[in-house]
């Protein structure tokens, strides 16, 4: 019970302190539309870096099998770099899309009040209408994004298994077992990276929406 307390003063007060953020923003010229844009050109790119690094992940474990003689914990201490670079790279995407979630609310609840307001029904139905489809194009955009998020745990927890296995095992045999599951690995970085291309695409096309 009192966790439960806890929590909900913390996203209360998270809750203002954006609500601060966003109407301090609005004195300077900055609306949330604007807000909004930024947020999902920054989750944008977010998600190309994070589609190089699990590429460069994936190029580094080919280096590991294809190990030809050296320190082999200088090979682990290499992939394991870039694991957790992946793994930033992949908390930096969810993070930015909370981020858009956020102010795509704030934005669609000013905008539904700003309706109430029109005392012409033709502003009133135009506003509505566009709102509406702009909550769609939205909806697409975040799904996309959210798909392409969940595609990275899997990747993510395939690596971490390759890294831990090369950790204790740092030999030839590891190498071996490695190399058996990398074209499993290869496929599931292929298909993120498919979907991290159409997350862009779907950016691009709400970005240029709402600048039109």
């Amino acid at each position: 019970m009192l966790k439960s307390i806890t929590l909900a003063v913390i996203l209360l007060s998270l809750t203002a302190c954006q609500s601060a953020y966003y109407n301090a923003m609005e004195k300077v010229g900055v609306h949330k539309r604007d807000i909004l844009v930024d947020r999902v050109e920054s989750a944008r790119d977010a998600q190309g870096e994070a589609q190089q690094e699990f590429k460069s992940a994936l190029e580094q474990l080919s280096s590991v099998i294809n190990f030809d003689g050296g320190d082999i914990k200088e090979v682990y201490d290499t992939l394991n770099d870039q694991y957790l670079s992946s793994k930033d790279a992949a908390d930096n995407v969810s993070t930015k899309i909370d981020k858009i979630e956020d102010v795509a609310q704030a934005l669609f609840e000013e905008w539904q009040a700003e309706i109430e307001q029109y005392t012409s029904v033709k502003f009133k139905q135009s506003s509505q209408r566009q709102l509406r489809q702009t909550k769609l194009s939205y909806a697409k955009l975040v799904k996309s994004m959210r798909r392409s998020e969940q595609k990275m745990a899997p990747v993510l927890a395939s690596l971490n298994d390759n890294v831990l296995f090369l950790k204790h095992n740092l030999n030839a045999s590891a190498i071996n077992a490695i190399g058996l599951e990398f074209k499993s690995l290869q496929r599931e970085i292929q298909l993120l990276v498919n979907e991290v291309n159409k997350s862009i695409a779907e950016s691009n096309q709400f970005i240029d929406q709402l600048n039109k």
